[in-house]
């Protein structure tokens, strides 16, 4: 395939149909009341391996020859094109081998062999494990199956589009997550062809923004670094086939930081019960930014897989953020009953502790002052200034607890 057509996504579309789920759009009240716009969610992370991937994966595939099927395929991923790709291949009947780093958690290397693929470990970072793969390819002919520089992986990502443009003629928007480049290539691609007015907006990591890099500068460039929380968009190199797609029609790119993300994962877990990994709440994020009204506008959800721990950091970081869970600190004489007395104020206020830290070595005189810490919950930002004002009316001098260390073990 030399470049993308019309013709091919059609024919992609109804390939990848024999092995996708239905991930019809959701109508968020809640974002387009936040934002003045009708939102609606496209929830790939509802896929089987929890990510669109599989698309791309299996078009891939059903093009190879029965020749190339024989000798198999081999990709280097530690993430959800390595689920894809096992996933698309067992479907297909055809032999997959992944490379991952070592440090791939246990749980995403299992998910993988689940799947029907050999897993081989090797390198402490994925370049390493690509490396691999390619030497690998090389030895065996096996096909290479790269993670988003490639047309025909594109082709099968962009489908995404015409099933956005089937369900949803008059969108205006469509906000499309970004790390190496490949879905966007291919949903941008298509969406034009269909129709040249609808907008794309490429949504990137603030410190990884390779595309916003590259397209500023005229060609494929490389950051020096990658740091997100967005594991899955941390790309510091975007592709080379797919840029010129991407320079042509994609309209504007929005960064996002990850503390926008942390609120956003707050946000689909309260009001839409979703589970979205941080890659693609980039477009969630992004809603916040469109500078228009009334308009109808496509966040694509790449993706849902998260483990638990991370889960939980975020909630408990937003929560934070959000002034529903804050530390006071206190000083107060060591006499009895001073402690039951704060506590009783706090519970007269409906603030619900979590966590209390008594220091009696905070002055050398403890009868003049020890130190108490109260971490607690809170209803939000007005909440929690009514406890912290009814405490000084009560003749105490609240402090709040802005650093990290105050929330350790919340």
């Amino acid at each position: 395939m030399e470049k993308l057509t019309l013709e091919a996504f059609e024919e992609a579309s109804e390939v990848v149909r024999r092995v996708t789920r239905e991930t019809k759009l959701v109508y968020s009240e809640y974002f387009s009341a936040q934002t003045g716009n009708k939102v609606y969610l496209k929830p790939e992370n509802m896929q089987q391996t929890g990510a669109y991937k599989v698309r791309g994966a299996y078009y891939k595939i059903s093009r190879m020859s029965d020749e190339a099927r024989e000798k198999g395929l081999i990709t280097a991923s530690a993430g959800n094109h390595a689920q894809g790709v096992a996933f698309a291949a067992h479907l297909a009947g055809v032999k997959a081998t992944v490379c991952m780093p070592t440090i791939t958690p246990l749980m995403k290397i299992n998910r993988t062999k689940a799947l029907g693929a050999e897993v081989i470990l090797h390198g402490d970072v994925f370049d390493d494990a690509c490396a691999k793969a390619y030497e690998i390819a090389d030895q065996t002919g096996a096909t290479f199956v790269h993670p988003f520089d490639d047309l025909e992986v594109a082709t099968g990502q962009g489908t995404i589009a015409m099933e956005i443009v089937k369900e949803l003629p008059t969108v205006d928007y469509i906000l499309v997550p970004i790390g190496g480049g490949g879905l966007c290539c291919g949903v941008s691609t298509l969406a034009k062809m269909l129709n040249p007015k609808i907008k794309i907006i490429g949504v990137e990591p603030e410190n990884a923004a390779c595309m916003k890099a590259s397209l500023e500068a005229g060609h494929v460039v490389t950051l020096p670094s990658a740091d997100t929380i967005a594991d899955g968009t941390a790309v510091k190199r975007p592709g080379e086939k797919i840029f010129p797609y991407i320079q042509e029609n994609v309209d504007s790119i929005i960064t996002i930081n990850d503390n926008e993300l942390i609120v956003a994962f707050l946000d689909m877990v309260e009001n839409h019960k979703m589970i979205v990994e941080n890659s693609g709440l980039l477009t969630v994020a992004a809603l916040k930014h469109m500078a228009v009204e009334n308009k109808k506008i496509v966040s694509i959800l790449s993706g849902g897989n998260m483990d638990v721990i991370t889960m939980a950091s975020l909630i408990q970081h937003g929560l934070i953020m959000r002034d529903r869970i804050f530390t006071v600190s206190i000083l107060l004489p060591d006499k009895p009953g001073q402690l039951a007395k704060v506590a009783s104020i706090v519970a007269e206020e409906n603030g619900n502790v979590i966590k209390l830290e008594h220091n009696q070595f905070v002055s050398i005189n403890r009868n003049a002052a020890v130190e108490l810490r109260i971490t607690m919950e809170a209803f939000g930002t007005e909440h929690k200034e009514k406890i912290v004002e009814r405490l000084k009316n009560e003749g105490y001098r609240p402090r709040l607890v802005k650093s990290k260390e105050a929330y350790a073990n919340v």
